[in-house]
This record gives structure tokens, C-alpha cells and sequence, in this order.
């Protein structure tokens, strides 16, 4: 069977590995069985951008990083709380996920809700990943919020305020097509980082008060926490999501303490709570994803599909890979 293999920065290739076998049946298989899991359909992610585009600590990847939004079958399981056939959401252990089929415990899969389309199921998962971070949070209803970063992840921030609902959802970016999505998505307004001020529009849009909660949903190397403290009003909060670089050179930290503003980060959603919520929400169309969903490559493709989402070509939001067994399931 084959598993991804990110030998250099920004290259990425097939390889053959062998297939995982499971264990003994376990004395708890309800709580510490395993599957083996098929993947079907998989969608990259900006925390799988650093493996492929050679940052550390990131880099260098191992054989089968980088994959984690993925949806497929459970092919074998040593425990109770799936059968062979399930179709499931499975979220790997450190990105291990680029495998035509791998082991991993059963607790880290859930059932996929019938009513979801395949590409709703797997946006689950960075759904998931997003109503963990705002349980973190106090209510925002009547907030005024602020995005910082327009990529698939801010896109989601805004349909989940709009849920929550938050008073303005003020969308920043300097892609002028992603600023669009987040009018869809439910932004309430946009800022163009290079062409206005932000913190003067902020200033504007909330009638001098200023963001009660600013995201930073950049991260990395381009992280922008600085503009994050400038966005936000005296006691505020900041949610910085965006998986942040070893090190924050530059910070005005100061700035940050003299304005008495708390910061949450958030990582690790609960496999009970989060994932089987987004799961829900989905399911009952209570927000609508797909249109972040942009491209579709066949795994064979996989280096066209990674440079279309690193270098954000044509407008790329969600990047979809499509493996063996999901093509032949669509024939």
C-alpha cells in the first residue's frame, strides 16, 4: 500500500510501506480497541502547510505526514465500538494520516452523520476544532469580533459567530476573493489590511469601542498577534488559533498588559464534545461549508493539490484529495 512521503521542502511523492496490522484483542476494547482505518476523502489544512513548505519544528516530516481531515471506512477493528464498514471521521495522532489505510485507536474516530455530504463530514473536522476554542470563551452574543485572516479557518470563525450571535464580525484579509467568501460565510464587514488602515476601520465599524474579541487565524510565520493587541479594546480578549511559530519576535507585549487583555489559545478538541457537535451542526445545515471547498485532486496528484493550497492558487480554500477506494465508490 502506498503512504505520503514530504522527502524535501515542497516536494511530496507516493511510497510503498506495509500494511498495519492490528494487535490483540484488548482486556477494555471499549476503551482501548483500535481500528484500521481506509481513508476516502482527505482535506488539507494550514497546519499541514509547515511539513510541506520545510518549517521547523515541523520539518522534516516522517513517512505519512502530513493528513488529518479525513473521512473513510473502518476496514478491521479489535474492539466494540465500531464494525467493519462504518463509515467515520478518524483524526490521526501528529498528522499521521497519509496512509491508504492505518491503525488507530477507536477513540479517535466518530460515526458520520447520514444527512452530511462527504464534503460536510470532513469539514467536521476543522468545525470541530473551532467550537472547541469558542467553549473556551465567554458568550459573544452582542460582541463585536474581529477575524484576522481569511483562510478556510477564518472563513469557519465567521459562520460560527453568526451562530453565536455576535453583533459584528469584522473580516480582515489582503485577498480580495477571500474577503468575498467571508461576506458568504457571515461577516458582517471587511477590512483590506493593504489598502486601509484596519485599526482605524475597526475603530469605525465598532463607533470607537473596538473589538471585544479579535482571532488571530494567520499563524505561523506570518502570525500577527501584534495587530491583534492594536484591534482590541481595553479588557478584551485575544484567540490566537493560528498555530504559532517557536518563538513571537517583536511583541508588544507591554501594549498587551497595559490594556489588561486576556489571551486563550486552543488545541485538542474532545473527541465526546467537540467533533460529534460539528458533526451535528452540519448534519442540520445549521451552517454551510461548502462553498470553501474549492479544488479537488486525486491522490495521485498530490503535489499539485499541496501547491495549489500553500501557494493559494485560484482562489484555493479547501483542498479535497480523493483516494483510490473514493473514486471507486463515485464510478
Amino acid at each position: 500500500m502506498f503512504a505520503a512521503h514530504i522527502y524535501a521542502p515542497r516536494k511530496i511523492h507516493l511510497v510503498e510501506v506495509p500494511e498495519p496490522v492490528l494487535g490483540p484483542i484488548p482486556d477494555d476494547p471499549v476503551g482501548q480497541g483500535e481500528i484500521i482505518f481506509q481513508p476516502e476523502l482527505g482535506c488539507l489544512c494550514g497546519s499541514d502547510l509547515p511539513y510541506f513548505d520545510g518549517q521547523e519544528p515541523e520539518y522534516p516530516a516522517e513517512v505519512g505526514q502530513s493528513l488529518h481531515e479525513i473521512i473513510g471506512r473502518v476496514v478491521a477493528t479489535n474492539g466494540t465500538r465500531f464494525q467493519p464498514g462504518d463509515r467515520v471521521l478518524c483524526i490521526p495522532v501528529n498528522h499521521f494520516g497519509f496512509f491508504e489505510r492505518f491503525r488507530v485507536s477507536q477513540q479517535r474516530a466518530i460515526p458520520i452523520d447520514p444527512r452530511a455530504s462527504d464534503e460536510e463530514a470532513v469539514l467536521a473536522q476543522p468545525l470541530g476544532t473551532v467550537l472547541c476554542a469558542m467553549r473556551k470563551l465567554p458568550p459573544v452574543l452582542g460582541w463585536n469580533v474581529a477575524v484576522v485572516g481569511q483562510g478556510p479557518i477564518g472563513q469557519i470563525f465567521n459562520a460560527v459567530l453568526r451562530n453565536l450571535g455576535a453583533k459584528e464580525i469584522i473580516a480582515l484579509d489582503r485577498i480580495p476573493e477571500r474577503l468575498d467568501m467571508s461576506l458568504r460565510m457571515g461577516a458582517t464587514a471587511t477590512i483590506h489590511v493593504d489598502k486601509e488602515d484596519p485599526v482605524e476601520r475597526v475603530r469605525d465599524v465598532t463607533e470607537g469601542r473596538m473589538a471585544d474579541l479579535v482571532i488571530e487565524a494567520v499563524g505561523h510565520r506570518d502570525q500577527v498577534f501584534n495587530l491583534c493587541i492594536a484591534l482590541c479594546r481595553e479588557r478584551g480578549e485575544i484567540l490566537f488559533f493560528g498555530v504559532p511559530p517557536t518563538y513571537l519576535e517583536g511583541l508588544r507585549w507591554r501594549e498587551l498588559f497595559w490594556k489588561n487583555i486576556r489571551v486563550t489559545t486552543s488545541l485538542g478538541p474532545d473527541f465526546q464534545i467537540d467533533f460529534p457537535l460539528a458533526m451535528r451542526w452540519v448534519a442540520e445545515k445549521r451552517v454551510d461549508l461548502r462553498p470553501l471547498v474549492t479544488h479537488r485532486f486525486p491522490v495521485e496528484r498530490v503535489q499539485d493539490a499541496f501547491e495549489t493550497f500553500v501557494d493559494r492558487k485560484d482562489g484555493a480554500l479547501k483542498v479535497l484529495l480523493e483516494f483510490p477506494c473514493y473514486k471507486e465508490k463515485r464510478a
